[in-house]
């Protein structure tokens, strides 16, 4: 079963789909839409679900993050807007946008308090490009946050077919790692930590359906630098 949202109108109004869409109208544009519902390792989470939404911007892609502010841990000592390094031990939701036929990937980190974090990989945790500027804006509530990041299609690696989606909260014992792609419970072992490089479990992300059937995905200058 997929965690993804029904298909809805901008009101909730059902309008008809095929059930393992995660598309939305919203007005004149479509916007994909995911709930993070399960920790990492398949359970369900015990709060008000993580949701992100995608949806068309100028020269890439909004990403939209409406989740519950457990203000645990406290903020990053960083200055809001600006990356932050290891911004993954804080409170974050993240996103990973992939293509499997290279295994290069965009990981997205966004923090609550505003910090942020890119980074691009070629292969599975291998880092070569960090710390990318973005722009970020978060409205922050006592209880929820939301937050909107402006990805350039510049970051996304070329052929970007696959994705995943995290989030993180809480200290020590009581730290929270969920998955909105969890690792299928057939395939944990005993003694397992969280790990959110396992591309194997990441799913189709259909960007032409967001984009339109006739859109291809623009050149990067980045990537492109990267194999020259």
């Amino acid at each position: 079963m997929e965690d993804v949202s029904s298909l809805h109108k901008e009101r909730h109004e059902v309008i008809t789909a095929a059930s393992s869409s995660n598309f939305l109208l919203a007005g004149e544009y479509m916007k994909m839409e995911f709930t993070i519902k399960h920790t990492w390792d398949g359970l369900p989470v015990s709060h008000e679900p993580v949701t992100i939404g995608l949806k068309s911007d100028n020269a890439g892609l909004l990403m939209e993050v409406n989740a519950p502010f457990f203000n645990d841990p406290p903020a990053p000592l960083g200055e809001p807007g600006k990356p932050f390094s290891r911004l993954w031990d804080y409170e974050v939701v993240e996103a990973f946008f992939l293509s499997d036929r290279t295994e290069q990937y965009l990981e997205v980190e966004l923090c609550p308090h505003g910090q942020h974090l890119l980074l691009l990989l070629s292969g599975k945790r291998r880092v070569w490009k960090e710390e990318l500027p973005l722009e970020f804006e978060v409205t922050r509530m006592k209880t929820k946050w939301e937050g909107k990041a402006h990805l350039p299609w510049n970051y996304f690696p070329p052929c970007t077919n696959k994705f995943n989606a995290f989030a993180i909260h809480g200290s020590g014992e009581g730290r929270k790692y969920e998955a909105l792609h969890p690792v299928p419970q057939h395939e944990l072992q005993e003694g397992q930590k969280p790990d959110f490089h396992r591309l194997e479990f990441f799913k189709d992300l259909n960007l032409k359906g967001l984009m339109g059937e006739d859109w291809k995905q623009p050149e990067s200058d980045i990537w492109k630098s990267l194999t020259n």
